[in-house]
């Protein structure tokens, strides 16, 4: 093909794309890979928001590749009047290709066409678009974006859609496998949000296909998730409404509809869409239910009939206080959505906040004023969450009273420190009881590891509000010896004595219980030492294999088995299976555990908003540890399969 100047610009744009994917994708690993079809699907959503698809269908292909199906208008096939080109390639190759078809195509949308899957074009190995359109059947193919030839009509159609495959690239991406599971779950979403949609999605080589249509939205997405939780109200709170604004001297409109109930648990979960697009970070539309929420509340405890309730308190529900075991859905429609990056994972127009702030003021006013019998065990539920917190932050400050250790002094007596004064040089190991603990303090290096015993099984924090946790005594502890503070709003990593904390527990089931009350403690009260990585697990060996002079470590059943592969004979074989760290002596646990140039390590990764979904492993949290045994039951049953591997 030969192309104009203009094409040239437009060609090399798209290899600015592939040359800084991050800043279009969010990451190059498998939560960059699925964004390349939510980009794609979410043109598809849009035809639908339009009023002109009713489905949308997402098949992986036994090859690798990925087709996306939709019944809209398909994308306009004639010639662009600037580019002088098929508007398929333009919309196709041009990062700025002016929006959805020109101004008054889409009210409201979401996806971008023209950036989005024009970012997949340039990010795919090859790409295939096949529009049916007024009776024919348009086709065009790339190579990394490049079209192969100009855009042609391959036959005849009484259909109407646009088909849209592509492979993704080996040379961007770190892995090309796409995950059911992960498509299953944003795909089941989309369906939620915009009632009446129907969304279809097929696995050719696993043979597994789920269609999922609710007319019911995100009522019937609230209903999903509560069903896991113990509601503290009789009714899902729900409420829809829209608002007439005025932007650039242009009348515009916001639709705005809410789900939200309490449950038991401690966890707050806000899901927020804006068009169908899931803002992770939130932004402006989260800040106005949140502010709404807390004063609406607030309101309600001026009243006469709930001074009673007002009179345990003193002062105002905080923010926090109105929204501990909150489960909230806001999912708003705006013409010309804001966002702070390509991923869209926040909103940032400045006038919903407000507009929100209004819908949910007056909407959740007239619910409460209408179901009194629902706001009762709410304010019971924010006046304990209060009580508590104020607890908590006197605990705190009787804490912060004591000698602190960067003061000198202050250190739990069971702490063996080690002498290095720099944390990024420091380790701190979590060691399972007096035994394990005494073989690591004297095979550790002092210099710059230091030891803490803990004994038995601290308590399980999901059951317990912070006053309680605060007075176990290995809580007490761990919190000093680290000296970073408690409370995830609390802790300042500039007092972090350890840059590396270890967690290292036997290889049983006592262990592993032990290993997971502390994960469970540093993620629900510590995380910030997570999300910054200093946060490890220690692998002890599980074998030790002899044969004469000689000494193996295997790490699993696996590598025993290799090891003994290796020998002709299997006489003079001598296999010990350590129970316990208390079985090895120091020089063992030291070469096989210790030794940063022997040991394995196992990094709790860290986790970012777009590459964890963190709201879905909050709430498997909950069901693992919390106090409502039923969802832990129904989740065994569905898990117990995958025991060696469960997927978040």
């Amino acid at each position: 093909m030969t192309y104009s100047a203009h094409q040239i610009k437009v060609l090399k744009g798209l290899q600015a794309v592939r040359k800084r994917p991050g800043m279009y994708i969010g990451t190059q690993d498998e939560t960059g890979l699925h964004k390349m079809v939510y980009e794609v699907v979410d043109n598809s959503v849009d035809e639908f928001m339009a009023g002109f698809a009713t489905f949308v269908e997402v098949i992986i292909k036994e090859n690798g590749s990925v087709e996306v199906i939709d019944d809209g208008r398909g994308i306009p096939t004639d010639i662009h009047p600037e580019e002088k080109i098929s508007t398929i390639e333009v919309v196709m190759t041009h990062l700025h290709a002016g929006g959805k078809f020109g101004s008054g195509a889409y009210k409201i949308s979401g996806g971008l066409h023209g950036v989005g899957v024009s970012v997949v074009n340039a990010l795919s190995e090859w790409l295939e678009v096949e529009v049916h359109r007024d009776g024919e059947i348009h086709y065009q193919k790339y190579n990394r974006g490049v079209p192969l030839e100009p855009v042609k009509i391959i036959g005849k159609t009484n259909k109407r859609g646009t088909i849209v495959r592509f492979k993704p690239d080996k040379e961007i991406f770190t892995t090309l496998e796409f995950q059911y599971s992960i498509l299953k779950n944003r795909l089941e979403e989309i369906a939620f949000l915009n009632k009446g949609l129907k969304v279809l999605l097929r696995d050719e080589a696993k043979n597994k296909s789920e269609e999922f249509l609710y007319k019911g939205g995100i009522l019937e997405f609230m209903e999903k998730i509560t069903s896991k939780y113990q509601i503290v109200h009789k009714k899902i709170i729900y409420f829809e409404d829209s608002l007439e604004y005025e932007d650039k001297n242009q009348k515009k409109e916001l639709h705005g509809e809410f789900a939200l109930a309490y449950t038991e648990s401690n966890i707050e979960k806000i899901y927020c869409f804006t068009n169908g697009i899931d803002n992770k970070l939130g932004g402006t539309h989260l800040e106005g239910f949140k502010s709404a929420l807390t004063s609406t509340l607030n309101n309600f405890l001026k009243k006469e009939e709930y001074k009673a309730y007002k009179r345990k308190i003193e002062g105002n529900l905080s923010g926090d206080d109105v929204r501990e075991g909150l489960i909230a859905i806001l999912n708003i429609k705006i013409p010309e959505p804001q966002f702070n990056s390509q991923t869209k994972e926040k909103l940032v127009n400045a006038e919903v906040k407000g507009l929100v702030q209004q819908i949910v003021n007056d909407k959740l006013t007239l619910f409460f004023e209408h179901h009194p019998n629902e706001l009762k065990p709410i304010l019971d539920k924010c006046i304990l969450t209060y009580k508590a917190r104020e607890a908590a932050r006197k605990a705190r400050e009787m804490v912060t009273k004591r000698k602190g250790i960067l003061e000198g002094g202050g250190l739990p007596g069971k702490l063996a420190d080690c002498s290095e004064k720099d944390p990024a040089l420091c380790e701190l190991f979590i060691v399972e009881g007096d035994s394990a603990g005494g073989s690591a303090k004297q095979g550790r290096n002092r210099n710059f590891q230091a030891i803490l015993p803990i004994k038995g099984k601290i308590i399980n924090v999901f059951k317990a509000k912070d006053l309680k946790v605060l007075d176990n005594e290995e809580v007490k502890t761990l919190v000093t010896a680290i000296g970073a503070g408690y409370g995830n709003e609390n802790i300042d990593l500039n007092r972090l004595r350890y840059h590396k904390i270890i967690i290292m527990t036997d290889a049983d089931v006592d262990g592993s219980h032990i290993r997971t009350l502390l994960l469970t403690f540093f993620f629900s009260k510590m995380r910030p030492l997570i999300e910054h990585g200093h946060l490890y697990i220690a692998q002890p060996p599980l074998y030790l294999i002899k044969k004469g002079k000689e000494s193996f470590y295997a790490y699993s059943d696996t590598e025993k088995d290799e090891i003994l592969k290796k020998f002709k004979d299997e006489k003079g074989i001598v296999i010990q299976r350590y129970k316990g760290l208390g079985e090895m002596n120091p020089e063992q646990l030291w070469e096989t555990t210790m030794d940063p140039t022997r040991r394995v390590l196992l990094q709790v990764k860290p986790f970012d908003e777009e590459s964890l979904e963190i709201k879905r492993l909050e709430e498997t949290f909950e069901i693992l540890m919390g106090d409502d045994s039923e969802p832990r039951r129904k989740f065994i049953e569905e898990n117990a399969k995958y025991v060696t591997h469960l997927d978040l």
